[in-house]
């Protein structure tokens, strides 16, 4: 991969630019040397990722018709969509034969003549699309310029609209940029690899030096896993604070590989003691493929502490376009999503299907010393003995069709729209790190545009009922290597010695139910927990029935995501407080649901 994935590939931050006039004052700020650091170490919040555990692969196995590696379909108009590296993309390569659309490939077949482009550079991707619409603007029905598609992590789109939209209203009201599919999703590439320790126990990772491109993916899986365990950041890199988790910046996401490899560290100011120092060294690394390759051949030690497997809604492949363009030309559209998706069904039933797409992998994003190989590995994860013999999960990918689609955005009853919520969940989350930078974001309703896979479903003849492959506890409770993603408590208000909820805790539950959404391949455990006003064994029950109302509000409101096998209750009643019931404040903290994941 070339060195500037982080900038790029998957991750839609980009580097903010310090004003000139102030960077002295900033930096002497930040040392230390003058007033103590603004920036302040934050609380992050918690949440719940929900469980697709679909199967790589999985489909039946069948026939699939190979493109030839001819150039076809040129009498068509040219739609331009750039990529990142990233085999989440498979099934969309293979559907267009290569680079460019081919004869007999599933691109031409559907009218579309495509042409991939590797960009790794998010600020490119915007303003390749700004280009694109500015054009459009000026009277050019199917601009030369710019890019027609480009195509993200979904856990960064937040982010990324957040910036692009406000340009794109100034040529106009209707001028915008939507998510419209998802070609596949990182299910374990990205990840957050530390020491084992803090495996056993989140607890030993605070003060913690983790080198990471800030503000992207593989960042966001830091920080949920944080914030499931009530651990802060601190978001200021230019000081240490020994209670939270704290930053080496990294250009890239091998840059912050190779930070660990090379024993990176820096004297930094102890936050709130003004004049101290902390000589800290990387030991911890937010990074993906190839990066925990590089990590663990070069050096090891680490081991993946969480990664888009366990919450294995965060990642999906977004692929967004720009209004008005996208309604003009509805039809093409709609040909292009629909291809794709028929060659991540074609991928996940054929293997000849898939190492044909390995091979277009290998042409479109032309790294060096890869090869189609390479790409296949990966694609599918492995585990292997780093330098250090610890046995380390590396890679790991999944590619969607229509189905897959219909599960991700919520298109048929009692799916929920996953994607709102990984959007809506790590968009809050870069917001309350960094409030300056992202002071705001446009809604899930205003990004997501599903009509065009809508109106696919409903002329679909061969669509498949979506099947989420959600957690069993049972199973994951019983297997020896669970560990426990999180463990956080939720204050969901109920009507006094009762069961129901208050009309307040609607917006508790929903945040509770976007978290678990991204956490989709994680059990859960709900435990009720009471104050100690009234009879011990009523306590009990009471806090049994509110665990199962919890419960039973998320299996009603999607229940294909919240099956009642992926939950255990445990009920305590005021057997294990938090605080004293001393107070009507530490009573009311007791009142309280706590909510456990694990894994395997």
């Amino acid at each position: 991969m070339t060195y500037q994935l982080k900038r790029g590939p998957k991750f839609a931050a980009a580097a903010l630019i310090a004003i000139a006039a102030f960077a002295g004052v900033r930096y002497l700020t930040k040392s230390g040397l003058l007033d103590p650091p603004r920036q302040e170490s934050k609380a992050v919040s918690r949440v719940e990722l929900p469980k697709l555990e679909e199967k790589l692969g999985g489909a039946p196995a069948r026939d699939v018709a190979l493109p030839s590696k001819e150039i076809g379909c040129r009498e068509l108009p040219e739609t331009r969509a750039l990529i990142w590296a990233w085999n989440a993309q498979m099934g969309w390569l293979f559907a267009n034969g290569g680079p460019e659309s081919t004869q007999g490939s599933l691109m031409c077949r559907s009218q579309v003549h495509l042409r991939f482009i590797r960009q790794d550079d998010a600020e490119q991707m915007k303003n390749e699309l700004l280009a694109f619409a500015t054009e459009l603007k000026k009277g050019e029905a199917d601009p030369h310029k710019g890019a027609h598609f480009v195509a993200i992590m979904g856990d960064g789109s937040a982010q990324f609209l957040a910036s692009l939209n406000p340009a794109l209203a100034r040529l106009g009201k209707e001028y915008r940029a939507e998510v419209v599919a998802s070609a596949g999703y990182s299910r374990g590439e990205d990840k957050f690899m530390g020491l084992p320790a803090w495996k056993e126990n989140a607890e030993s990772a605070r003060g913690a030096y983790v080198a990471g491109y800030l503000k992207d993916g593989d960042w966001n899986i830091a920080l949920k896993w944080a914030g499931d365990n009530g651990i802060c950041n601190n978001p200021d890199d230019k000081v240490y604070d020994p209670h939270c988790l704290n930053w080496a910046a990294a250009k890239d996401y091998l840059d912050a590989a190779q930070k660990y490899v090379e024993g990176y560290c820096a004297d930094l100011p102890i936050r709130g003691k003004l004049g101290k120092k902390q000589h800290v060294c990387v030991n911890g690394v937010v990074t993906w493929t190839p990066g925990d390759v590089i990590v663990a051949e070069r050096r090891g030690g680490l081991v993946s502490i969480v990664s888009t497997r366990e919450y294995a809604s965060q990642m999906p492949n977004a692929v967004i376009g720009v209004q008005p363009w996208l309604e003009q030309n509805r039809a093409r559209v709609e040909q292009l999503i629909g291809a794709m998706l028929e060659g991540g069904r074609a991928v996940k039933s054929s293997a000849a299907a898939l190492a044909r797409a390995a091979e277009i992998s290998d042409e479109v994003y032309a790294e060096k010393d890869t090869g189609p190989a390479y790409w296949l590995k990966y694609f599918a994860g492995t585990q292997q003995r780093d330098k250090q013999g610890l046995e380390v999960e590396l890679g790991g990918s999944k590619v969607n069709d229509l189905s897959d689609n219909v599960a991700l955005f919520g298109l048929e009853q009692g799916y929920a729209n996953a994607f709102a919520a990984t959007y809506t969940t790590f968009g809050k989350i870069v917001h309350e790190q960094y409030p300056d930078d992202v002071p705001s974001f446009p809604s899930a309703e205003s990004a997501i545009n599903t009509s065009y896979l809508r109106a696919l479903l409903a002329r679909s003849n061969e669509h498949e009922a979506p099947v989420l492959e959600t957690a069993n506890y049972a199973t994951v409770a019983q297997a020896p290597n669970r560990v426990e993603v999180g463990r956080r408590s939720w204050q969901i208000l109920f009507d006094t010695g009762k069961a129901t909820f208050r009309p307040e805790a609607s917006a508790t539950l929903e945040e509770l139910m976007r978290g678990l959404l991204v956490a989709g391949s994680t059990a859960i455990e709900v435990h009720g927990h009471t104050d100690n006003v009234g009879n011990a064994e009523d306590n009990r029950t009471l806090s049994e029935r509110r665990a199962f109302a919890v419960r039973d509000w998320l299996t009603a409101h999607a229940a294909q995501n919240f099956p009642e096998t992926r939950f255990r209750i445990f009920a305590h009643g005021a057997e294990q407080p938090r605080e004293p019931n001393q107070s009507e404040a530490s009573r009311a903290a007791n009142r309280r649901v706590e909510i456990v994941l694990l894994a395997r």
